[in-house]
Parts: structure tokens; sequence; C-alpha cells
């Protein structure tokens, strides 16, 4: 893989797309608990049942929050790495 060359336009574009790119799976899923944590929030206020299984609503949305925050976190430190790696590659062909 060729290092892309950031002081070009349509290379930092299309090395921005491929960083975009990285983790995009895992991202979606983190959105998607974050989302749901705050909808087990709101549902008890607007009518719903105070308890799902064995604990309160609000605590499965708590879960879905720290879950999806813990996620977003190590999407973060994947898609740096990943930069990192890629950045790398340049300094060793530079020498």
């Amino acid at each position: 893989m060729a290092t892309p060359d950031l002081s070009d336009r349509e290379q930092y574009i299309a090395y921005r797309r491929e960083l975009r790119g990285v983790a995009r799976w895992s991202r979606l899923v983190g959105f998607v608990l974050v989302v749901i944590a705050f909808a087990l929030f709101v549902w008890p206020q607007s009518g719903g049942p105070w308890l799902l299984g064995p604990l309160r609503t609000e605590t499965w949305g708590w879960i879905a929050l720290v879950g999806g925050w813990l996620i977003w976190i190590a999407v973060i430190v994947r898609r740096t790495r990943y930069h990192k790696a890629r950045l790398a590659e340049a300094d060793d062909a530079a020498r």
C-alpha cells in the first residue's frame, strides 16, 4: 500500500475516506448503543415499564451508554494505531 502524500489535496481526501472506513461497523454499533441508552432513559418517563427483567430500565440505559462509549474509545485507539502505522511506512520508505 502506497503511503499517502498528505500535502496533495486529492490524496489527503482519499486518505481521510480510508481512515473513516477503519472500524466503521464498530463505530456504528457504538452509536446504536448510545441511542438505545437514550431511549431506555426516556422510556419510563413516557409511560414505559420501570423494570426490564431483573434490573431497572435506567440501569440498562447506563449499561448501554457505557458500552457504547467503550466501543467508541476502542475505535479511536484503533484508528490512531492505523494512522501511525501508515505514517511509519512513510518514515521507513524515506530512510
